[in-house]
This record gives structure tokens, C-alpha cells and sequence, in this order.
């Protein structure tokens, strides 16, 4: 997509140019920060599979003001029977201004992020998978597979769950493997719809992993398990889904003509570390687990997010000490709660008589609307807290869109650096106006005198003093 840049021309390369990588690609850009995506794949996946934003990650978009953008090719649904698929309603009075899941076809998301990171000024290069990496004091030598060798100051991998990046470095990928693997398409089906409806309640009693629901268009998204490996050396064909499904539900359902065809297994995995010197890792290449909950994208988009401002600020030579650990510090354990849930979302999900049992008993509980805020929750990650050390409850979560004079709070959060929020005036940024802006708004729809907002818009500060406010600037800028 452009020409091949000199050695010492990037600040940053990713490894990798699906959610993370292109949302990482653009967080960096807001900072002037030279980056570089390689991609191995050399044109964009064409299939259209429907991936779901949760309600964190849509409000990051808004954030960056992209969220126009995605609703236009988007699906809004009500954040309901997320765990577990356990058919509960909505939580009510969800503490967010986007309180909704978005669907959304993958190739269209991908696109409109690297669109977006290129918009900023990111390089992208297609058909450059990377093969080596070596890296000193200085910075880090990435080889692809035509022999190039292209020097940064940073490498991020961001190359999915069988990462090259993380393999090279050496990292452990602990966990348990794929027990089953799954079966998941698009595709026309003959059968009359009374007669699909009745075909997949019965088949749910038993496996509640399976699903054929209308796409649209006459198309069907096909979800069925295999009960055992296959070979993913192999691309699955349209055979396998019909003797799968002539096994799960007693008919094929007369599938035909695919859109597309997948097979995914159920491995669950966490990295050792999130960094070695000056190559990190982030989203599927840091972590994998079951799909169930859609929680993987979100995870990964979200690491971007928190890493992209603290890797700028080590890159622009800012960053306070410690800065740039705090992002496995933060979101290692942020992925080590998404596999715990998944793992107990598949469990749950199995057809043997305790996990049956043990279904019912969580379905009654979700009946309760603390226990369904609490389970759908730890999906959408609203609720998330980090550690900032003491200090009060709204230190370290993120704040939601509140109203302000100017509009939205969000709005104010576009350009990805830090605010304060200041309520009773007085107050100010001083030496830090260049990296974070000041709002003095009385009306602002919060509930404490004044806050700090990092760019990725969770609270570092809650109070009214100038000496303990200038403390937390230091702190997280610097």
C-alpha cells in the first residue's frame, strides 16, 4: 500500500491489522507516534460474519467519534442472554449512555478502524507476515518473509491466538487445549421456518451450543459443535455441516450455498507476560478462550485502547516510570476474569445431567436482577475496576457519557488525552496542558467536585485539592 520505508522510519510496528492492531494503530496516531501495520494477509477477510460490541467497547468508540460511523452498518440489540445464552432480559438502569450491543459484519468493522488509523496518518502493509525479531537497547528489528528488515523503537503483536510474535519471543501460552471444536457458517436453507423453529428448540434441550438463526436475505448463521477435533488443516465443507446437523437435530435443515465456513475450537490460554523489553502483546495473541459471551474482540479492542496512550507517552519520552507496565498490571487480570467466565459458561453449556442441572439452578438465580446485572456484568465490562491504590469507589472505573455544557463528555475525549473535569474552578493543568485539557463546568452531571480522566477515559483522581491533583497529573502524565 506504500512504498518500503527506511529502517529508522517508525516509532512503532503491529504485527497484525484486524480489530486490535488497526484501533491500536490509531490510538497511537492521536499522538503523532509513526506507526507501521503489517499484515500478513494480503487482502481484507471477505466474509460476513456478525461480530457484537459490547457496551464497553461502544463507548470507546464514542470516545473517538466513531461511533456514527459503526451504527450505520450496525444492528442495535438489547444487552440480553449474554451468559451463557441463559434466556434473561436486560438489566435494568445499565450505568451507560450506550446501553445496548451493536452487531456489526467483521469486514466492515475491520475497515472502518483501519480506515480510521490511516485517516490519522498509520502506514498499513499488506502481504508482510513477520518472521524474526531481534531486539537491543534501542529498539527492535522485525524481518518479514520476503527478507525485509524494518527497525522500530516498539513492537506490539497483535497476529491472533497462533501469534508469530509471541512464539518468537519466546512466551509462554499456558492453559488447556481445544477439547471440541465448533462448526460456524452462513448459508441458504430450504426448510420452512415453523419447521427450523420446532427442529432447534428440541435440539437446544439437550445441546444448548447449537443455533441456526436468520441472517437475512434468505441466509441462515449455522452454529453446531463437532463433539470432538477435526483437522484444521483443513477448511471445513458444506458435507460437514449437514451430517452435523442431521446428528444434532435429526435434519439438515436442506443447507446450500455458503457464504462462508469455519471451524474454532475451545482452547483457553493466557501469556506469561504482556511484554519482553520493547515488544508487547495484545488481544488474541495475549489471550484465547471459548467465543461464548462474543467476548474476545471486545477484549482485544479494549487492551488497545489502554495500551495505545502509555506506549505513546514511553515513545514521545514522557511517561512517568512504571507507566507502560501498568497495561499487563491492568489488563492481564481484566482477561484472566473473561476466561474464568468463559470457562464457566461452557460447562454450564454442556448436555451432561450436572451441567443440566446446574443450568436450571443459574436460570432461577438470574430471575433475581442483582445476580443478571452481576453475570452480564463481567461481559460487557462496565463494571470493571482498576486497581489505583486507595481512594474513593469511582477511582479506577471508567465514567460513563455524562451531560456537559458543550454536549457530551465523550465528545471532549476524541483528540486521546487525559481531562479534567472541574466542577468548582479553581483548578488547573498547569505544566500538563499539552497532554491533558481542562473543563471548568459547574453543570457537568457528576456528582464530585473534580475528577481526572486518563485517556481511556477511567478516573485517576476524585477530589478538590490542587497539590494532590498536580501528584496524580505527575503520576499518570508525566
Amino acid at each position: 500500500m506504500d512504498s518500503s520505508p527506511t529502517s529508522a522510519d517508525f516509532d512503532v510496528i503491529i504485527a497484525g491489522c484486524g480489530p486490535t492492531g488497526a484501533m491500536l494503530a490509531a490510538e497511537l496516531r492521536l499522538h503523532d507516534v509513526r506507526v507501521l501495520v503489517l499484515e500478513q494477509e494480503t487482502e481484507p477477510v471477505s466474509f460476513v460474519r456478525i461480530v457484537g460490541l459490547h457496551i464497553r467497547s461502544i463507548e470507546l468508540m464514542a470516545m473517538r467519534g466513531l461511533l456514527d460511523r459503526l451504527l450505520d452498518h450496525g444492528r442495535r440489540r438489547p444487552a440480553a442472554g449474554l451468559f451463557a445464552a441463559i434466556p434473561a432480559p436486560e438489566p435494568a438502569g445499565l450505568d451507560s449512555a450506550h446501553a445496548y450491543l451493536l452487531g456489526i459484519p467483521q469486514p466492515v468493522l475491520v475497515r472502518l478502524l483501519e480506515e480510521h488509523a490511516v485517516d490519522l496518518g498509520a502506514r498499513v502493509r499488506r502481504g508482510r507476515a513477520v518472521t524474526g525479531i531481534e531486539q537491543d537497547d534501542d529498539g527492535v528489528t522485525v524481518t518479514t518473509a520476503d527478507g525485509e528488515r524494518l527497525r522500530a523503537r516498539y513492537l506490539v503483536g497483535c497476529d491472533g491466538g497462533r501469534s508469530t510474535v509471541r512464539k518468537l519471543l519466546g512466551v509462554g501460552f499456558p492453559g488447556e487445549p481445544s477439547r471440541t471444536d465448533t462448526l460456524m457458517g452462513e448459508m441458504a436453507v430450504d426448510a420452512p421456518p415453523d419447521e427450523i423453529a420446532a427442529a432447534v428448540a428440541e435440539a437446544r434441550k439437550t445441546d444448548r451450543s447449537f443455533s441456526l438463526t436468520p441472517f437475512g436475505d434468505g441466509m441462515h448463521r449455522v452454529v453446531v459443535s463437532l463433539k470432538g477435533l477435526g483437522d484444521r488443516t483443513e477448511p471445513p465443507t458444506l458435507d460437514d455441516f449437514a451430517r452435523r446437523l442431521r446428528a444434532v437435530a435429526g435434519t439438515d435443515f436442506g443447507v446450500h450455498s455458503p457464504r462462508w465456513l469455519s471451524r474454532f475450537g475451545d482452547a483457553t490460554r493466557l501469556a506469561d507476560r504482556y511484554r519482553v523489553g520493547r515488544v508487547l502483546l495484545a488481544g488474541d495473541a495475549a489471550h484465547v478462550h471459548p467465543p461464548a459471551g462474543g467476548q474476545g474482540l471486545n477484549l482485544g479492542v479494549q487492551d488497545a485502547v489502554n495500551l495505545g496512550w502509555k506506549l505513546a507517552a514511553h515513545v514521545r519520552g514522557r511517561a512517568p516510570e512504571g507507566l507502560l507496565d501498568t497495561y499487563e498490571s491492568e489488563r492481564r487480570p481484566v482477561a484472566q476474569d473473561v476466561l474464568d467466565n468463559t470457562r464457566a459458561q461452557v460447562e454450564i453449556q454442556s448436555d451432561g445431567p450436572g451441567a443440566r442441572a446446574v443450568r436450571r439452578l443459574l436460570t432461577e438465580l438470574m430471575a433475581v436482577e442483582e445476580v443478571n446485572r452481576l453475570l452480564i456484568g463481567k461481559i460487557i465490562a462496565i463494571d470493571l475496576r482498576y486497581d489505583f491504590g486507595a481512594g474513593p469507589d469511582l477511582v479506577g472505573r471508567r465514567l460513563r457519557d455524562v451531560d456537559v455544557a458543550s454536549g457530551r463528555l465523550y465528545d471532549l475525549l476524541r483528540r486521546g488525552r487525559g481531562l479534567l473535569l472541574d466542577r468548582i474552578g479553581g483548578l488547573g493543568v498547569g505544566d500538563w496542558s499539552d497532554r491533558v485539557d481542562h473543563l471548568a463546568d459547574a453543570t457537568a452531571a457528576v456528582d464530585v467536585p473534580a475528577l481526572l480522566l486518563r485517556p481511556d477515559g477511567h478516573v485517576a483522581w476524585v477530589g478538590d485539592d490542587q497539590r494532590e491533583l498536580d501528584g496524580h497529573l505527575t503520576r499518570w502524565f508525566g
